[in-house]
């Protein structure tokens, strides 16, 4: 088992800096207890210094292969397995997530680096197009061939709930790696340990792996100014993050208010609504309420995929709510990430509990020390639900809305109202599925996944997976943050127009050099 100490210091260009002006320490979230070691914010000299290293890697990282790149990618999961238990030891302390459950999280980052090797390694994600001049037509046709370049370097925001899979090896670092741009990564203060020691792990495979000084950095940072910083700076192309819709939207404000605008990618959270239809309701509503319950529950309720609002018709017996509410009060509860989490969870039920129309059903039980989060249910009707946009919002932890439909026609004027949505989930028959195919038209337009008698928690790293939708849910809903064409939010089409053979990327060049995809004269070919 590799050892690893934690020093408190920011990691800058793969190596460790000085010290910031404000110290903070991880909490345990189970007992409030502060952990070792301090940790010091990145000092605006340092966050520029990371920046500016960055940008001067970029010019040599930029033109690596996609073998070097994935390499260096299968260096990084190679790096992090070799930190042993100590990381996952550390990671529980700061999170108090169960150790099986950050295997799992550590096996698919791992996972989701080797995929990203492999996919960068065949060269066809960059899209090659050649079409040949035609000097004999009037008037003469140009030789014009294009592909995906790497946009430079990006800023890379931690996310609180996902310490290793959405954090400083995770898919926004992998996509942005992949593509070939530099990564500056904002380290998330409620794991500050387990950031260090992934940092840490990069810095070793960039090292071992050749790559220029400045591949990757990360700052540390408790307030918001480091962040801000990152947003602002002039050489930071797109901004990658996993968060808030408050964080989320203050984050794409700013980028779009700089002199030059960027892109970012935010992933901003979801209520992911659930349908559940009426022949799918008679046939099998008890399985549907438990295993919904497990799904609302799920990571103590703090997946950006957990379902926070349920619509269904009820049936003759009318007991679907209380065979859910049942469920739902066998979960034991579990430790939320952080007091702050916690105590958001508890404003955002109150609020809800609060709303004209709203009722509460169950109000689990938790103990009192510790950031522990109990189960709610609460219910309404769509007539509530229609008139108060409020009751569509995300309340982060184990807690659901069911709202009890009339008839059809009120279920699809819901769907239409409903803002963006990373999922939507119906529970549905063959005969429910003919009856109700307008629904699926109308949520198509709401969300990046449809889910068919399945739960929208347990998002798999695939070439097709889409985790994105439509704004608030991100604020690009041509994007995906996992999933293969996560790759394409960190690159950008490149034109080559008349270019001698010399100077063309080798993806591009007549011979092919890399036995990549490539369409020739509106024709895919690989050599080779």
């Amino acid at each position: 088992m590799a050892m690893v100490t934690l020093t408190g210091m920011n990691i800058i260009g793969g190596s460790l800096a000085g010290e910031g002006t404000i110290i903070f320490h991880a909490e345990n979230p189970a007992n409030g207890k502060k952990l070792e070691p301090a940790f010091h914010e990145a000092s605006e000299k340092e966050i520029w210094m990371a920046i500016e290293k960055a940008a001067s890697a970029f010019q040599e990282y930029r033109n690596m292969s996609g073998r070097q790149k994935g390499d260096f990618l299968e260096a990084i999961a190679e790096e992090i397995m070799a930190l042993g238990d100590e990381l996952i030891a550390r990671c529980t302390e700061e999170t108090g997530l169960p150790e099986a459950r950050l295997k799992g999280e550590r096996g698919r980052t791992v996972g989701q680096l080797k995929l990203f090797a492999s996919y960068v390694r065949d060269g066809s994600w960059v899209d090659a197009r050649i079409d040949h001049a035609d000097p004999a037509r009037t008037p003469p046709k140009a030789d014009i061939r294009s592909m995906q370049k790497a946009l430079g370097p990006v800023g890379i925001f931690g996310a609180s709930n996902f310490p290793l899979a959405f954090s400083v090896a995770g898919g926004d670092t992998t996509s942005a790696l992949a593509a070939g741009c530099t990564v500056v990564f904002k380290a998330h203060p409620a794991h500050p340990g387990t950031c260090e020691m992934v940092g840490t792990a990069i810095a070793r495979a960039a090292s071992r792996s050749g790559m220029p000084e400045g591949t990757f950095s990360m700052v540390h940072g408790k307030s918001t100014v480091v962040g801000l910083a990152i947003v602002r700076h002039p050489l930071i192309k797109a901004i990658g993050f996993t968060g808030s819709y408050r964080g989320g939207k203050a984050l794409f404000d700013i980028a779009n208010s700089r002199p030059v605008p960027i892109p970012v990618y935010a992933e901003m959270g979801s209520t992911n609504p659930v349908f559940i239809l009426p022949e799918a309701m008679r046939e099998r509503k008890q399985a549907i309420a438990k295993d919904l319950a497990a799904s609302v529950t799920l990571g103590v309720g703090q997946f950006c995929t957990n379902p926070g609002l349920v619509f269904y018709q009820p049936d003759e017996e009318k007991n679907f709510v209380d065979s859910f509410s049942r469920s739902l009060e066998e979960t034991s509860p579990g430790v939320m990430l952080t007091s702050y989490i916690q105590e958001a969870y508890q404003a955002g039920v109150e609020k809800l509990s609060k709303a004209k129309g709203v009722n509460t059903v169950l109000k689990g039980k938790a103990p009192s020390q510790g950031s522990y989060a109990p189960a709610y249910l609460f219910q309404s009707t769509a007539e509530a639900f229609l008139n108060d946009h409020l009751l569509e919002e995300e309340v982060f932890g184990p807690s659901t809305l069911a709202v009890t439909v009339d008839h059809k026609a009120q279920l699809m004027r819901i769907a239409r109202q409903l803002g963006g949505h990373l999922t939507a989930t119906i529970h549905a028959t063959d005969k429910d599925l003919q009856e109700y195919a307008d629904l699926i038209a109308v949520l198509e337009q709401k969300v990046g996944r449809l889910i068919i008698n399945g739960y929208p928690t347990g998002v798999e790293v695939t070439h097709a997976m889409v985790h994105g939708g439509p704004y608030p849910a991100t604020t690009d809903g041509r994007s995906t943050s996992v999933g293969t064409d996560a790759i394409k939010r960190f690159s950008r089409p490149l034109c080559y127009q008349n270019f001698p053979q010399f100077l063309l990327p080798d993806e591009l060049k007549d011979e092919n050099p890399l036995k990549v995809w490539r369409m020739v004269n509106g024709k895919w070919e690989k050599q080779g």
